[in-house]
C-alpha cells in the first residue's frame, strides 16, 4: 500500500511539472507574438518612411530642369530624371540599361570619353550632341563624376547636363539686362549732369544779362549819335566852313574814312552784342527749373502748326510728309512741344540744305502705353562719334555762328520734364531719326 501511495504521488508531481513547462512555453510563445506584432509595426513605419523619403527624392530629381544621369562602370544607365526623359522623348523605364554613349551623336561619342569600354573618367563642361525626341540633335553642356559606395570603391558615374540653348538664351538675357542699366546709369549721369549745369548756368545767364543789356543799350545810342556826327561833317564840309587847319587835321586823321567804317562797326558790335542776348536767353530757357503749365495736348496739331511755321521760313526745297493718326493726345506744355517740334524739323531742314531736294518724314504710332513719332530725314546722317554728345550743351555740328548747341539740349529737358525721352539714331536707309516718346493720355 505505502508503495502504491509513492506512485500516485509520483505521478502526480509529474503533471504538475508538464503543466508549468506548458504554461511557460506558452507564455514564451505570447512575448515572441508580441514581439512579432512590434517588429510589424515598427517595419510598416520603417516602409512607409521609406517610402515617403523615396517619393520625395523622386519629386526632386523630377523637378530638376537640368539633365541627371546615373551609370555604372559599363557606362549602362541606372537611373535617370524626367528632365532627361523630355529631352530625348523615351520614357525613364526605356532609357534603364541602356548605353550612355547610345543618347550622344556619333561624332560626340568619342570626344567625350574615348568610346564605350573606356574607364570612368571626370568631365566638366563638355559639350555634347545629344538625340533629341523629334530626330534632331541639341548641343548639351555636360559635367561627369565618380560615384564611390560605402566602402569607397568607384561604383560608377554621376552625369549632370543643361541645353546650352537654355544656357546661350540666359547669357543673352544676362547681356541685355547689362546693356539695359548700362543705359539707364548713362541716363541718369546724363539727368545729373544737365541738372547740375542748368543751376550753373542759371547763375551765369543771370550775370551776363545786365552787362549784355548795358552793352546793347550803349551801341544803340553809339549807332544814333554815329548818324548825328555823320550829317555835322557832312554840313561841314558843304558849307566850307571848317577852317583850313580842322580840314587838313580831318585829312590826316582820316576821319572821313572812319565816319564810313562806323556804321559797318556799329552794326557788327550790335550782332554780337544780339547774339549774345540770344544766347543768354537760350541758356535762360535751359536752366529754367519751371517747366511751364502741364495740361492735355493734341500732339498732332502741335507738329502740324510746328511744320507749317517752318517750312514757312526755309528756303529751297524741303518737304515734309506727315503720316498721323487722327488724334495722339499727351500731357505736357504746348507751347514747350512746340518748341521741340520746331527744332527737330529746323535741324533737319539744315541737315537738308545742301541737297537738291531736302525731305523730312514724320510718323507716329502707339508704343508702350504712349505715341512714338519718328523724324527721318534724307540728310548725310549722324557721325558715330558725334551720336552721344548730340544732347550736350554747346555741341553742335554745324559752322561756327549758325548754331548754339543748346537747341537739342533744351529740347532733351523738356520732353524729360513731360515724362518722355527723345533719342538721336542713324536710319538704316540714310540720313537721321529722332525719335520723340511721349506718354498717352488714355481715358
Amino acid at each position: 500500500m505505502a508503495e502504491a501511495a509513492r506512485f500516485n504521488d509520483t505521478e502526480h508531481d509529474a503533471d504538475h511539472s508538464d503543466d508549468a513547462v506548458w504554461l511557460e512555453v506558452v507564455r514564451k510563445m505570447d512575448e515572441v507574438y508580441q514581439d512579432l506584432l512590434r517588429y510589424e509595426v515598427e517595419l510598416e513605419t520603417k516602409n512607409a518612411e521609406l517610402e515617403s523619403l523615396r517619393q520625395f527624392f523622386a519629386s526632386v530629381l523630377d523637378s530638376i530642369s537640368d539633365v541627371l544621369i546615373v551609370c555604372d562602370l559599363e557606362w549602362r544607365i541606372e537611373a535617370v530624371n524626367a528632365a532627361l526623359s523630355r529631352l530625348v522623348g523615351q520614357a525613364q523605364e526605356t532609357l534603364i540599361g541602356a548605353s550612355f554613349f547610345s543618347l550622344l551623336a556619333d561624332t560626340d561619342r568619342e570626344r567625350f570619353c574615348g568610346g564605350t569600354g573606356m574607364p570612368v573618367v571626370e568631365r566638366h563642361d563638355c559639350e555634347c550632341s545629344v538625340i533629341t525626341a523629334d530626330g534632331t540633335t541639341t548641343p548639351v553642356s555636360f559635367n561627369c563624376t565618380v560615384r564611390r559606395d560605402l566602402s569607397g570603391r568607384v561604383s560608377g558615374v554621376v552625369i549632370t547636363g543643361r541645353p546650352v540653348g537654355e544656357l546661350r538664351r540666359a547669357y543673352e538675357a544676362l547681356r541685355e539686362a547689362h546693356e539695359a542699366l548700362q543705359r539707364t546709369q548713362g541716363q541718369l549721369v546724363h539727368s545729373e549732369k544737365m541738372a547740375s549745369l542748368g543751376r550753373l548756368v542759371a547763375g551765369v545767364a543771370h550775370e551776363l544779362n545786365n552787362p549784355i543789356s548795358f552793352v546793347l543799350g550803349n551801341v544803340l545810342a553809339l549807332k544814333r549819335y554815329a548818324e548825328r556826327f555823320q550829317r555835322f561833317f557832312a554840313a561841314c564840309a558843304a558849307e566850307g566852313a571848317c577852317a583850313p587847319a580842322i580840314q587838313t587835321l580831318r585829312e590826316q586823321l582820316k576821319i572821313d574814312r572812319a565816319l564810313a567804317d562806323l556804321p559797318r562797326l556799329i552794326a557788327g558790335l550790335e550782332e554780337g552784342a544780339q547774339r549774345s542776348r540770344d544766347i543768354v536767353d537760350a541758356l535762360k530757357r535751359f536752366s529754367a527749373v519751371d517747366g511751364g503749365e502741364m495740361h492735355e495736348v493734341e500732339l498732332v496739331e502741335v507738329i502740324r502748326r510746328g511744320v507749317h511755321w517752318v517750312t514757312s521760313s526755309v528756303r529751297g526745297a524741303f518737304r515734309v510728309d506727315l503720316a498721323l493718326p487722327e488724334s495722339m493726345r499727351v500731357w505736357g506744355n504746348s507751347g514747350q512741344l512746340q518748341q521741340v517740334v520746331m527744332n527737330l524739323v529746323q535741324n533737319a531742314a539744315d541737315a537738308t540744305a545742301d541737297l537738291p531736294e531736302g525731305r523730312l518724314s514724320i510718323t507716329a504710332r502707339e508704343e508702350n502705353g504712349g505715341w512714338r513719332v519718328d523724324f527721318i530725314d534724307n540728310g548725310p546722317g549722324i557721325r558715330p562719334e558725334h551720336l552721344p554728345h548730340l544732347f550736350e550743351p554747346f555741341f553742335t555740328t554745324k559752322p561756327v555762328g549758325q548754331g548754339t548747341g543748346l537747341g537739342l539740349a533744351i529740347s532733351y529737358g523738356l520732353v524729360e520734364k513731360m515724362g518722355g525721352k527723345l533719342s538721336a539714331a542713324n536710319n538704316h536707309d540714310g540720313g537721321a531719326i529722332f525719335t520723340l516718346w511721349l506718354p498717352a493720355i488714355t481715358s
